[in-house]
């Protein structure tokens, strides 16, 4: 059950208008997403321009869907899952990638490395350590890496809580 309505630019603030504007007009549609993040101009301009830097990542795309999948199944947004696992398989994730991504690991020592150090970023920050960190440098991972994974995880705990909030879920789970 929806919780809040997407919006269309008429009925949005005046920088919500001109974001979704700019929106429509490179993709066609702004999806429902961004439609219902423009009840709060910034929240969408935050959104955007962190979704957008993020594309800039380190992280190889299959490698960041697949973090992507294991945060998407702790925090539980059916509608964030499905868009990864979507994403996962044009990035040429397999069936058992996804399935391995969604209990929070990887068939590669040195992937499940990192989805798990994402795994405890979002859940429990507080205990990483200076060894955390040392271990993913041991497993070749950079410290651009080690950032943006940071990056990754807020990006999903927006895209996540924000549409648990506005009941912007499928019909069916992922």
């Amino acid at each position: 059950m929806r919780n809040l309505p997407p919006l269309t630019p008429d009925e949005a603030p005046a920088k919500s208008r001109e974001l979704l504007a700019d929106i429509i007009g490179r993709h066609g549609s702004a999806g429902d997403m961004v439609s219902t993040m423009a009840h709060s101009p910034a929240l969408l301009q935050g959104y955007l321009e962190l979704s957008r830097a993020m594309k800039r990542s380190k992280i190889p795309r299959p490698l960041s869907e697949k973090i992507s999948l294991a945060l998407q199944e702790w925090i539980g947004c059916g509608t964030c899952m499905a868009a990864h696992i979507e994403a996962g398989r044009a990035a040429g994730l397999t069936g058992s990638d996804i399935a391995l991504a969604r209990q929070g690991t990887s068939a590669d020592a040195r992937e499940a490395a990192l989805v798990d150090f994402a795994l405890r970023v979002l859940t429990e920050p507080s205990s990483l350590t200076s060894d955390d960190v040392a271990a993913l440098r041991g497993h070749g991972w950079t410290d651009r890496v080690i950032s943006e994974i940071v990056g990754l995880v807020t990006l999903n705990m927006l895209t996540g809580s924000f549409n648990l909030v506005a009941g912007n879920q499928p019909s069916s789970p992922a």
